[in-house]
């Protein structure tokens, strides 16, 4: 049997080839797109390098309310009166500054020509702006240094320089320097999208009537909102134990997803319609040193002309969930950039257990209020509800045939 770092390595290899392949999309940056749809937006990837097609800020600016006056006027007195003129807004251009004089000027205001600088007005007598168009004078203790409080065009950006690199994560500061430089739209990669197909042929639809010998399909369920969890858009289906339906399925997805998961028919029964289906392409199928999810299979499909990346988990649902875990999570986790990593700790044991002595172990549990692991449920592949309220996966290695209550074991935590 292959050790799991073996098989972490060949599905890591499938994977990250076929995300760094996903096609381009355009987003527009815009407030009403990003609050309309918010997971669409959240920490997509830049595709391409974006140039600053203005300077930032685009005009010097005052930096608070005070009066713009020219350093020049100042330079030769300790004390100069200044005639004020009018006021200039945020939003407005305001006359060019004549000698002798100051112009009340709010934050974020153009500064005039002939002015080179901004006096608080908390800093000139009387520390107030004059009734508009009053006939009034301020007093200003000098010198005042060219470009005081004023913020010049492009100290932020400059013009024609790089904004944002290709492979940047946008986040919503991001997203704002996007505004800021007047861009209309971006090109991002287009999120990691997969074709999810439950196999089997006693699986029912949720809330369906249930026929003799079938069961509802759990597994489609649990891994469409896994893959969610991680920024992941998932195309669900779900076929019998035929294998021209399954290849027929996967071919009439194929162009629109970057990656085909399947769950079943991946060990040595009647009816493996995965491995009847994909074998023949290449797809691998072998027992890993785990448990559960010890049957997996990875390779490539080939699909319209394309190579389509298949990764192939058996179809006992803790087997599935666990498989996705340990394989698939934390490459889509680290390429989307949505959720968290999974955060791993040492803890120990608050019980006594067997393990298979040739395989990696990873048993559901709970951490106590010592912060000791607790097993939840048994070993056992089908135990969901089990799994459901676990908070951790516990690791116990190839070559450990049992774990004593005060051993200190790895712990994968499930709640992050």
């Amino acid at each position: 049997m292959r050790t799991i770092d073996q098989h972490q390595n060949d599905v890591a290899q499938l994977v990250r080839a076929a995300l760094e392949a996903r096609p381009i999309e355009r987003l527009a940056v815009d407030p009403s797109s990003i609050a309309a749809a918010p997971d669409r937006y959240r920490r997509r990837e830049l595709a391409a390098d974006v140039l600053a097609p203005i300077d930032l800020p685009p005009f010097a600016n005052s930096q608070m309310d005070g009066f713009a006056v020219s350093s020049l006027d100042l330079a030769d007195a300790a004390v100069s009166t200044l005639r004020v003129v009018a006021r200039i807004p945020a939003g407005r251009v305001g006359d060019a500054l004549r000698p002798g004089t100051a112009a009340p000027i709010m934050t974020g205001a153009a500064v005039p020509d002939g002015a080179d600088a901004v006096i608080p007005v908390e800093q000139v007598d009387p520390p107030s702006f004059p009734a508009e168009g009053a006939d009034a004078r301020v007093t200003v203790r000098g010198p005042v240094a060219a470009g005081a409080f004023v913020r010049a065009a492009g100290t932020d950006v400059p013009r024609g320089s790089l904004l944002l690199a290709a492979g940047t994560v946008l986040t919503p500061a991001r997203w704002g320097v996007l505004a800021a430089a007047g861009l209309g739209e971006v090109p991002v990669r287009r999120r990691p999208r997969l074709l999810l197909v439950s196999t089997g042929e006693e699986l029912a639809a949720a809330g369906s009537e249930l026929a003799p010998g079938a069961i509802h399909d759990a597994n489609g369920a649990a891994l469409a909102a896994a893959l969610a969890d991680v920024g992941v858009e998932v195309v669900p289906a779900r076929v019998t134990d035929d294998a021209a339906s399954l290849l027929a399925t996967v071919a009439r997805h194929a162009d629109d997803v970057d990656l085909v998961v399947t769950t079943g028919g991946v060990s040595a029964g009647a009816y493996e319609v995965v491995r009847d289906a994909f074998e023949a392409s290449g797809v691998v199928f072998e027992s890993v040193a785990m448990q559960p999810g010890g049957p997996q299979g990875r390779g490539t499909l080939t699909v319209h002309d394309r190579t389509l990346p298949a990764v192939c988990f058996p179809g006992n649902p803790v087997s599935a969930l666990v498989s996705f875990e340990v394989f698939l999570r934390p490459l889509l986790q680290a390429a989307t950039g949505v959720g968290a990593a999974r955060s791993e700790r040492t803890a120990a044991m608050a019980e006594s257990a067997d393990s298979p002595v040739g395989k990696h172990q990873l048993r559901r549990g709970r951490l106590d209020v010592d912060g000791r692991v607790a097993f939840v449920g048994g070993p056992s592949s089908h135990l969901l509800a089990s799994h459901a309220k676990a908070t951790v996966l516990v690791h116990v290695p190839v070559g450990v045939d049992r774990v004593e209550d005060g051993d200190d074991v790895v712990v994968w935590a499930l709640d992050d």
